[in-house]
């Protein structure tokens, strides 16, 4: 057979993120990035996503300089980021000059793969990062949303990888959030799409109700091209399944994965101890590492149950948790069907959340909610409950066309001159735009940190 299937390690970025909230710091990992470069992966995604946010709010790192120092220990191997399309890093929608310009940096600083995902699988939240990504010259990589619904069908999945394509897309990836695409459906989609568009194919799970093994098998005999897997040690629960164990299982089937499995085991060596030291001080929840298979009868994605659990716990009213899991595919409904991905995740959740607290549906709304079903966030992929629009919106004329369009196209000159000289290049600027609170917060601590050393270097003279 030899068909060759590559692999994206996720260890540096959606690994660590499902698992331990994305708070994996790059003095951690830094040791072993000479080594997973001469792993022969296809990519290692490590950045995007909440990585950004993560840094800037939690590890005082600049996001811009991790991806400049990873870039300078990975020469070999390709760097890929997560991006929201036109939300970017964000929650909301950004001008197409400020995206225009992230992906410019992104590309600058270090990246080579954007793989670009709207949580609506509305293109035309895509079609401006997708663009800029070729213009740049990097693999700009058009994700689908996978969900189940009514509306979600084989064939509207195959128009949008098409619609990608004709924008400059090349390579399309099913990105599987929740981890519920089944091996039958995994196998039906991947092939109607190496029937459709003439593009590799890239196929994102997780192990979260526990499929995910058996969706990656059926995916590569389907043709799938790439799939996405972590390190042992970082892998399985809500993360992606081992890299380690599939590399063992489609060698033994026949297939090329270009990976040296003697250098996987001495990653994942590495990273054992890592593990170990976030299950010690209460990072890494045990609950995170297990099979959860729920989310195949309510489609919640693991972190957005996890999440659900918080809220609940913080409000008392752990009591009502089950009310709130049957009431999440009631809103989603109401809601025209979104996937179940950030920022709709978020919006869902927090929603049900505010109906079954209050007794009432739709009594209390928040700001996000409303400004959904204004249109702020794109098509949906069916319509709203009108009734509920209604109800929401309070006579309020949803917004026609699309909502970018209506944005202000100065932010980037604006944010700039309200940081004057505290930005030191655009990157800052785009951090700002992108989180303004956390941000100026990481722009201090970075200045008063900057003068402690001065001061020390002084009084060592």
């Amino acid at each position: 057979m030899n068909k060759k299937v590559q692999f994206t390690e996720t260890v540096l970025r959606d690994a660590q993120q499902s698992l331990i909230a994305t708070r994996l710091r790059y003095d951690q990992f830094a040791p072993i990035l000479e080594k997973i470069d001469q792993a022969g992966y296809y990519s290692v995604e490590c950045w995007g996503g909440a990585t950004f946010d993560v840094c800037l709010r939690y590890l005082n790192e600049d996001p811009w300089e991790r991806l400049r120092k990873i870039k300078a220990a990975l020469p070999h191997t390709k760097l890929q980021m997560l991006l929201r399309g036109q939300n970017i890093l964000g929650y909301k929608h950004y001008p197409d000059d400020v995206v225009r310009r992230f992906v410019r940096a992104s590309v600058r600083n270090g990246i080579d793969i954007i793989r670009i995902f709207d949580a609506l699988n509305d293109t035309d939240n895509l079609k401006v990062a997708i663009e800029e990504t070729v213009k740049c010259g990097a693999i700009a990589s058009g994700a689908i949303s996978y969900t189940t619904s009514p509306v979600h069908t084989l064939d509207k999945f195959v128009q949008q990888a098409k619609e990608m394509q004709a924008m400059g897309a090349s390579t399309i990836c099913i990105k599987d959030m929740a981890g519920i695409m089944t091996p039958k459906n995994a196998y039906d989609l991947v092939a109607a799409l190496k029937d459709a568009v003439d593009l590799p194919v890239v196929v994102h799970t997780h192990s979260t109700p526990g499929m995910a093994f058996m969706t990656y098998i059926k995916a590569v005999e389907a043709g799938a091209d790439v799939i996405d897997t972590a390190i042992s040690a970082f892998s399985g629960g809500t993360s992606q399944p081992s890299t380690e164990t599939l590399d063992y299982a489609l060698r033994e089937m026949g297939y090329d994965t270009g990976l040296n499995s003697t250098v996987l085991h001495e990653i994942d060596d590495y990273f054992k101890p890592i593990k170990a030291e976030f299950i010690a001080d209460g990072t890494l929840n045990p609950i995170s590492l297990s099979t959860d298979a729920q989310c195949l009868c309510y489609q919640i994605p693991g972190g957005m149950l996890s999440n659900l659990l918080s809220q609940m716990k913080m409000m008392n009213a752990l009591d009502k948790y089950e009310q709130v899991l049957i009431e999440t595919p009631l809103v989603r409904e109401d809601l025209g069907y979104p996937p179940l991905v950030t920022p709709t995740s978020q919006l869902v959740g927090t929603q049900a959340v505010q109906n079954v607290l209050a007794g009432e549906r739709y009594k209390n709304v928040g700001a996000e909610v409303r400004a959904y079903c204004r249109g702020e966030y794109g098509r949906t992929p069916a319509p709203i409950n009108p009734e509920v629009q209604a109800k929401i919106l309070k006579g309020e004329e949803p917004i026609k066309g699309r909502y970018a369009d209506s944005l202000p196209t100065d932010t980037f000159e604006k944010a700039q001159e309200t940081l004057g000289d505290i930005a030191r290049c655009e990157e800052d600027v785009l951090s700002y735009i992108s989180f303004p609170e956390v941000a100026e917060k990481f722009f201090a601590q970075r200045k008063a940190d900057e003068e402690k050393v001065v001061k020390y270097s002084v009084e060592a003279i």
